[in-house]
């Protein structure tokens, strides 16, 4: 569930799912792929920023396990991720809380970044059996710098924002209001020179790697994966066999 406002050219996107910590279901990555479109089809008159937020206490803590397939549902992940970055006008992703696994890659989708010190982010797959996507590789190492990448891929482990913020991967600590304020103010810069920027910088993270997509799918469907997921949901520990 989605809350959409708007203060003069800049639109503030809300994930308002609070009793489930914002987690992202389906529903919601529908929900945001029909804003993504509405905002790319509208003149810059109209919205000239974007700010993507979470209703507290979590900015995203994640997918909603209890419907995550590899197939529509990632199919479309990948879809909204890569949405943000072909939107012809700036995104600011405003943290505050946890913003794990999906929650980290709506993160890393936005042009930039302002956090509350004491958020954290990770990626916390190795923990379930499941893998992101290559595009979302691409995009933490890039965006973090690849020490961060392997320890949140490979690691499971998780990073603050103040950490972040000393490392370059997050541009300012502070909160919605400053996230509002910062968006003013990019809302009155030339369009145009956005736009073509965020072109250039979004054509560097496309790739795509065969060998990668065969273990992905492997690991997609492999009995980790659902034990992965069924550990989670009954809340205890995972046994992963690596089958």
């Amino acid at each position: 569930m989605l809350r959409v406002e708007r203060n003069e050219r800049v639109e503030l996107i809300t994930l308002d799912r609070p009793e489930r910590r914002n987690a992202l279901d389906h529903a919601t990555i529908v929900e945001l792929i029909e804003v993504q479109e509405r905002i790319a089809s509208a003149p810059f008159s109209d919205v000239r920023a974007v700010v993507l937020t979470g209703a507290p206490p979590a900015f995203c803590a994640g997918a909603d396990l209890s419907g995550v397939e590899q197939g529509q549902f990632t199919d479309d992940l990948a879809r909204l991720l890569q949405g943000f970055g072909s939107l012809g006008v700036p995104v600011i992703a405003a943290i505050d809380g946890p913003a794990l696994g999906a929650g980290t890659q709506l993160v890393v989708a936005c042009d930039l970044r302002i956090a509350t010190p004491d958020s954290v982010l990770g990626v916390p797959a190795a923990k379930l059996g499941l893998v992101v996507d290559h595009w979302t590789v691409r995009r933490v190492a890039s965006e973090f710098g690849a020490s961060t990448a392997r320890a949140m891929l490979v690691a499971a482990e998780t990073s603050t924002a103040s950490e972040l913020h000393r490392s370059g991967g997050i541009h300012r600590l502070g909160g919605l209001d400053d996230a509002m304020t910062w968006a003013a103010r990019l809302a009155s810069l030339a369009p145009l020179t956005m736009q073509a920027h965020k072109a250039a910088l979004e054509s560097a993270t496309v790739g795509h790697d065969d060998a990668f997509e065969e273990l992905r799918t492997a690991a997609w469907d492999s009995a980790d994966a659902e034990e992965g997921r069924t550990a989670f949901l009954e809340k205890r520990r995972p046994d992963f066999t690596g089958r």
